[in-house]
């Protein structure tokens, strides 16, 4: 069993097509203000092109429920991940009308405690200054509660990622300029290495929550 790989910040088709051709399985579209921030009406057209099984999703921060409610239907995209401040109320709204919510935490953070109140259906830590491309101590990834899914990001890159997962054991890991060219742009040799470095490190069935396969949003979702 191999972890599953969320390639972030695609801006572009080209990107996005290569993304999947390469393994992965799932791709975050920013709308919050970021140099790889993309327009919904671009990400719509995108998304017409994509496999059915890949896992499309919004990537916001601190923005309103109905709001990303709004823009995951304009899209047609599957998930919305929450980067920001939102309490568990706000993520749970959105939950209620979006198929797969990740909430993403800062390591280190109280409130990743008490991801479990929140209501969703993966829990992302990122680095303290999320989208920075930093490393942070992958120990900080054990304060999130068991039964939780857990998706690894922060500074992780094709030399890194299979020591992280061997570490860390998460259901998934998320990248995005630790595989880019230019911000916004994605490195194709960076991005392979990226996806077969991290599924070449097995992992332990009990790590992935009880689960005999990887989890698939079609079904569990």
């Amino acid at each position: 069993m191999s972890v599953f790989v969320k390639i972030c910040g695609i801006t572009s088709e080209e990107d996005a097509l290569l993304a999947v051709a390469m393994g992965a399985d799932a791709l975050g579209f920013v709308f919050a203000p970021s140099p790889r921030q993309v327009a919904p009406t671009i990400v719509a057209d995108i998304v017409k092109r994509l496999p059915p099984e890949i896992l499309t999703v919004g990537v916001f921060r601190d923005e309103a429920p109905e709001r990303v409610v709004q823009i995951v239907s304009q899209t047609a995209l599957i998930g919305a991940q929450l980067h920001g401040s939102e309490p568990p109320a706000a993520v749970k709204q959105v939950a209620a009308s979006v198929r797969f919510v990740i909430k993403g935490f800062r390591a280190g953070s109280p409130a990743v405690r008490e991801a479990t109140s929140f209501g969703a259906d993966c829990i992302l830590i990122d680095a303290p200054s999320p989208g920075s491309g930093e490393l942070f101590d992958w120990s900080l990834a054990a304060e999130v509660p068991d039964g939780v899914r857990l998706m690894l990001a922060g500074g992780l890159t094709p030399d890194n990622v299979a020591d992280a997962v061997a570490s860390v054991q998460p259901w998934a890991v998320d990248v995005s300029s630790g595989v880019e060219a230019a911000p916004g742009r994605k490195d194709p040799v960076k991005l392979r290495a990226f996806i077969a470095n991290a599924k070449s490190v097995p992992l332990a069935e009990p790590r992935i929550f009880g689960e005999a396969r990887p989890y698939d949003w079609r079904v569990d979702g």
